[in-house]
């Protein structure tokens, strides 16, 4: 498997604040890679390093085979990154139509027809909401949209920031459902999630931060296995006995 992206030694700041220390990674293409860790660890920070809202200081990343590096944020979306944020920042003002073509604004004219039927057809509830302003959606139907306008571009990497912050039970399943359904027809995603248990189980890979720094890496089964990683890393306290007896990971210090 090829690599899609690539992160080398990539260190961010903010003043004097060291956001990122020298982030390693790399995600093929296809995968589903998540990353996972504590509040202000760095996570976002990683998402919007890559996608050029923010600026590393150090290191090159490299997007199928394209130092991404200094790209405008604007170029990165071109290339076929597209991103949607913690916080999903909607227009609420706008309808849903008009999010969906904000989203797909660097998408030939010919093209945005195909683009949203797929949105809607991933989310039914979109299509029925089309004329309605965001800003009277519920919190799962925003998030919805959130990805569908990402969507729009029709990425080759998809980086989602929480997408199920806030969510019920309920919608936070159909959210992942969605997003291996997204894997499936062939989009590469890197997940940041506080539910790292539902996290690992839909990615095929983990790393996890501390302090803006890569402190543990490996195959997402080996990370849920591992009672120390559990406890130490990912706030969970017991194995579950379906990811008993797998591999430990390798770690990163």
């Amino acid at each position: 498997m090829s690599d899609l992206l690539a992160l080398d030694t990539v260190s961010v700041a903010y003043g004097k604040r060291r956001a990122l220390e020298g982030v390693s990674l790399t995600i093929g293409s296809g995968e589903i890679v998540t990353l996972l860790g504590a509040n202000g660890s760095g996570k976002s920070t990683t998402l919007r390093t890559i996608s050029g809202l923010v600026r590393s200081h150090t290191g090159r990343i490299v997007f199928d085979g394209r130092d991404i590096t200094r790209a405008a944020p604007d170029a990165i979306v071109a290339a076929g990154v597209g991103h949607v944020p913690e916080g999903r920042e909607i227009f609420p003002q706008f309808t849903v139509h008009e999010n969906l073509l904000v989203g797909g604004h660097t998408v030939p004219r010919a093209d945005i027809a195909e683009a949203t039927e797929r949105a809607f057809s991933l989310f039914p509830i979109l299509r029925e909401r089309a004329r309605q302003p965001a800003g009277t959606l519920s919190g799962g139907e925003q998030q919805m949209l959130a990805i569908a306008r990402a969507l729009m571009i029709r990425p080759r990497l998809l980086l989602l920031d929480e997408p199920s912050l806030g969510l019920a039970p309920r919608l936070t399943r159909e959210i992942f459902g969605v997003i291996g359904r997204i894997n499936a027809e062939g989009v590469t995603v890197l997940l940041v999630e506080q539910n790292a248990h539902r996290a690992l189980a839909l990615a095929s890979r983990a790393y996890v931060l501390e302090t803006g720094r890569v402190v543990v890496s490996g195959p997402a089964r080996a990370l849920a296995a591992d009672p120390r990683i559990r406890a130490a890393y990912l706030g969970l306290a017991e194995t579950p006995p379906s990811a008993r007896g797998s591999a430990s990971p390798d770690k990163e210090r």
